[in-house]
C-alpha cells in the first residue's frame, strides 16, 4: 500500500536531516531507502527517527527517498519523499605543511592506506539503535562554529581533498569533550589524523576528533556528553595546534555542526 508522496525536504550539501514520523498502532518496523543503503529508524517516545547525510560533494537537485513502515500481522505502507539538494559555496584554503605529508615516502603511502582503510571500514557499519540522547553540543564549550568545512585544500601547491571537518580553535591542552554520548571505536594515532577518537553514536551517525595531544579514552568505552575523551594539540598534517571535529553520517561526510539540528 502507497502513502502519497510528502512536500519537498530541503537540505543544503554537507548537511544532516533528521526524519522523524508519529508511532501507529502495531507498527513495528521503519526503514528508509536512501543512498542504496537501507537505514533503520527506532522508536523514540511517540515517534520513529532516523538521520541520513547528504555528502559534501553530493550533486545539487532532487533525490528520492522511500520510506517502509511495517506492521503486526505482515501489513506495510510506502511514502515516498523528495529531498532537494541545495548547493553551498566552498572556497579554496592553501596550505603548507612538512614536505613528508605531501610527498609521501613508501613506507608512510603504505602507513595512510592502512589507517584510511581501517576508518572506512567503521563507517560502512550501521548500529541500528540510537546511542545519542538530547542535543549535540560543541567539544569545546562556547565554541559554537568552526572553521573550514567543505574547503578545498591545497597542500604545498597541490590539491588534496576537501576538508571535512570543522577547525576549532584550541590550544595545546585544552580539554576535549565528547559531543554525545557513543561507543569509542577508534583511539590511536594516525598518520594524517594524528591522534584521534573516533565515537559511534548509533544509526550511522560518527564524529571524530582529530591532531590530540592526548587520547583519554579507549575502544568500547562508551562516554557520555561532555566526558573528556582527549586534549587538543597538533600531531599529524597541521599546520599548528587546533582540533578538527568531523562528522560522518555512513559515507556522508557533513558539517558537524549540523548534528546541532538533530533534536
Amino acid at each position: 500500500m502507497s502513502l502519497p508522496l510528502l512536500a519537498v525536504l530541503t537540505v543544503f550539501q554537507g548537511q544532516a536531516l533528521q526524519l522523524a514520523y508519529p508511532d501507529k498502532p502495531d507498527l513495528r518496523e521503519v526503514v528508509v531507502s536512501w543512498n542504496d543503503r537501507n537505514i533503520p529508524f527506532v522508536r523514540d517516545n511517540d515517534r520513529w527517527i532516523t538521520v541520513i547525510g547528504i555528502d559534501l560533494d553530493t550533486k545539487v537537485g532532487e533525490y528520492r527517498a522511500e520510506t517502509t513502515f511495517r506492521f503486526a500481522g505482515g501489513s506495510h505502507e510506502t511514502r515516498a519523499e523528495i529531498i532537494e539538494v541545495k548547493g553551498k559555496t566552498f572556497p579554496t584554503t592553501r596550505l603548507t605543511v612538512a614536505p613528508k605529508y605531501v610527498e609521501l615516502s613508501p613506507e608512510d603511502r603504505a602507513r595512510a592506506a592502512a589507517d584510511s582503510k581501517e576508518i572506512r571500514a567503521v563507517y560502512a557499519q550501521l548500529t541500528p539503535r540510537k546511542y545519542w540522547t538530547g542535543p549535540f553540543r560543541s567539544p569545546i564549550p562556547g565554541v559554537t562554529g568552526g572553521r573550514n568545512f567543505g574547503h578545498r585544500r591545497v597542500f604545498n601547491d597541490q590539491p588534496r581533498a576537501p576538508h571535512s571537518g570543522a577547525d576549532l580553535r584550541a590550544s595545546t591542552g585544552t580539554e576535549i569533550l565528547a559531543a554525545n554520548t557513543g561507543r569509542v571505536v577508534l583511539a590511536k594515532d594516525y598518520f594524517f589524523n594524528g591522534n584521534s577518537v573516533f565515537i559511534d553514536h548509533g544509526l550511522g551517525v560518527y564524529t571524530m576528533y582529530l591532531h590530540l595531544s592526548k587520547i583519554s579514552v579507549k575502544v568500547g568505552d562508551v562516554v557520555k556528553r561532555g566526558q573528556v575523551i582527549g586534549l587538543a594539540g597538533a600531531t599529524g598534517r597541521v599546520t599548528g595546534p587546533h582540533l578538527h571535529w568531523g562528522a560522518r553520517i555512513l559515507d556522508a561526510r557533513v558539517d558537524p555542526f549540523s548534528l546541532f539540528e538533530l533534536d
